[in-house]
């Protein structure tokens, strides 16, 4: 069996896709990735090939966040519909030969993922990390860019229904101007087209639990966690060694207007609750140079093996950040900016295993009052006790379910 990868976003994106593959290759399945230029070594270093989809993401969300990128020269139908032609073009390539295909990211890439299966003849099957990325009435839409949620609408059916069309109006007739040119029928929902009838939730049932609906039939598979066997850095394990558990610091794949102010801010509110500090680079270049030797610069590291040994964690509320440190067992505190990571921030906060930072820019003072909340002591028993009931099969469970669904090869 072939199986065909598509994650169209950041590494919050593609890293769910890495523990699906390794679950596929212990199914002996061959497993083909298309991503974004920028996670090439990430996929090398869990040894499955990259298809590139794109320019670098990462250079595009550091352009944006400061200011610096050019106007578009082009609508938002027209960068959609350049999206869907390009993203069809690499992923029909690295379809042959494939017996199906997953995808996740932005709608447009994953519309193309789809219209490749449809011409392939084989099964396709939408991912999404986070519950309130699928209509239910339990839960609003995530707001868009220049589209934000009426404040006087509060009947989420409602607000799903504005939502889909909002997404036929960007993206419509871009994917069927394309279905078109490859012989395909239009569609009439662009969004129901893209996460089918019955959409994978690969999030964690008790960390991210799927409010039941009659509206939508999700099968929810738990969390894809990647097997990270890499050991700590020398360096950084002799730092952890030397005295009591510092706090972690990053914000993953999220560039920073303001980096060195973050980081300033962040080093000053760790020392306030008597910590050391683990600083993570990130796509931010978060960076903190000072005398007093208790600040440690971290690069790319194995967070499985790191997170249980740190007193708190701080991050940006990414789905898989937050689900490796509940696994952990060690509190958090998130500092949400955009898409799904107001929601992870809620949950950490309603489950009782770290606190929500109030707004994406974090002061010392602000920080530090989060930071006191999480490290209690009986923020950290709820985040052990948590800890123990997180699943670690989802990815498993999910590639059964393809081996399933292609049927014997």
């Amino acid at each position: 069996m072939r199986v065909l990868l598509v994650a169209y976003g950041s590494r919050g994106d593609v890293e769910p896709m890495l523990g699906l593959g390794a679950a596929l290759r212990d199914l002996d399945t061959e497993v083909r990735v298309c991503a974004p230029p920028d996670f090439a070594e990430l996929l090398d270093g869990a040894g499955l090939s990259l298809v590139p989809l794109g320019p670098s993401l990462r250079e595009m969300a550091t352009e944006a966040v400061n200011g610096t990128a050019q106007p578009p020269a082009e609508s938002m139908s027209e960068r959609a519909a350049r999206m869907v032609s390009a993203t069809y073009a690499s992923v029909a390539a690295a379809a042959e030969g494939c017996d199906a295909v997953v995808a996740t990211g932005l709608l447009p890439a994953a519309a193309a993922a789809r219209s490749v299966a449809e011409e392939w003849g084989i099964p396709y099957r939408f991912v999404a990390y986070f519950p309130s990325y699928l209509p239910s009435p339990h839960h609003p839409p995530l707001a868009w860019p220049g589209r934000p949620i009426p404040p006087d609408v509060t009947d989420n059916r409602v607000l799903w229904e504005q939502n889909a069309q909002h997404l036929d109006e960007l993206f419509g007739e871009a994917v069927n101007t394309h279905r078109a040119t490859v012989g395909l029928p239009p569609v009439a929902d662009v969004r129901g087209h893209v996460l089918t009838d019955r959409p994978w939730l690969a999030a964690d049932p008790v960390l991210s639990p799927w409010p039941r609906s009659a509206d939508l039939e999700v099968l929810q598979t738990g969390a894809w966690i990647r097997p990270d066997r890499r050991p700590l850095p020398a360096d950084l394990k002799a730092f952890l060694d030397s005295g009591e558990p510092p706090v972690y610091v990053g914000f993953g794949s999220m560039p920073l207007r303001d980096a060195q102010g973050v980081a300033r801010a962040a080093v000053e509110a760790v020392r306030v609750q008597g910590h050391r500090i683990l600083l993570s680079r990130g796509w931010a270049d978060l960076t903190w140079t000072d005398a007093d030797g208790d600040c440690f610069p971290v690069g790319e590291v194995n967070h499985q093996a790191l997170f249980g040994r740190v007193a708190a964690v701080v991050h940006h509320g990414g789905a898989g950040t937050t689900t490796t440190a509940a696994r952990a067992g060690t509190p958090q505190v998130v500092v949400p900016r955009m898409a799904d990571q107001p929601y992870w921030a809620g949950r950490v906060a309603e489950l009782g295993i770290g606190a929500a930072h109030e707004g994406p820019e974090p002061t010392a003072d602000s920080l530090s009052a989060a930071l006191g909340k999480a490290l209690t002591p009986d923020t950290r028993s709820r985040a052990r006790e948590l800890a123990a009931a997180i699943r670690t099969d989802g990815a498993t469970v999910a590639a059964k379910l393809l081996r399933d669904a292609v049927g014997p090869s």
